[in-house]
């Protein structure tokens, strides 16, 4: 999870980019601030989506090929 801090940050210059406009630093900061926040975001969401099974309501397992894979993948390496 991205730090509290960073997370701080990245409103701190979205409000401002709304209001009095970035500086070409800040802007720069912003985009590597939202880079890292989108990484951090598809790395946890892939996770939690490794995880999941899929049950149907005779109780037969329909989880979907591709995410048994990467499931498997991930445990075999």
């Amino acid at each position: 999870m991205l730090l509290s801090e960073k997370m701080n940050r990245i409103n701190e210059l979205s409000k401002k980019s709304k209001t009095t406009g970035l500086t070409i630093e800040e802007a720069k900061e912003q985009t590597l601030l939202r880079k890292e926040y989108l990484e951090t975001f598809r790395s946890s969401m892939r996770g939690t989506i490794e995880q999941v099974k899929i049950i149907d309501p005779d109780g037969n397992d329909v989880t979907p090929e591709k995410v048994k894979q990467a499931r498997n993948s991930k445990y075999l390496n």
